[in-house]
């Protein structure tokens, strides 16, 4: 079956919203991924990676649906990461582990180039 692009009413105004949404989300997992890398406390760490991943269960349930598949596909493959981080054997030691740092580092980027290619549908800042 071929895919069709999404023509429901109102998909449009969905999808703007999502990519503002996208906006937001993309700074604030930069900022979660930084502070969770800097820093020596397990708890921040610990506690930045799990807002992080709260976010991209955010994006990975939305994204597909409006037609950003690689974006969905890479927010779920990096949240399992996290929830093998947290429920891993280093849970209780105080590292982000630069695999992990680097993943997001990469989603960060797509986010980026995501909002890059459809300027027309974000108000201006």
């Amino acid at each position: 079956m071929m895919h069709q692009k999404l023509t429901l009413p109102g998909i449009d105004r969905i999808r703007s919203r999502f990519l503002e949404m996208l906006k937001t989300r993309q700074i604030s997992i930069a900022e979660y991924a930084l502070t969770a890398w800097e820093s020596y406390e397990l708890e921040e760490i610990n506690g930045s990676l799990t807002l992080a991943r709260t976010l991209l269960h955010q994006i990975a349930g939305t994204a597909g649906s409006l037609g950003f598949e690689d974006l969905g596909n890479q927010a779920r493959s990096i949240e399992t990461e996290i929830d093998a981080h947290l429920a891993g054997p280093d849970a209780d030691l105080a590292i982000c582990p630069s695999p992990l740092f680097f993943q997001l580092d990469s989603f960060v980027q797509l986010c980026q180039t995501v909002l890059d290619a459809h300027p027309e549908t974000l108000e201006p800042s």
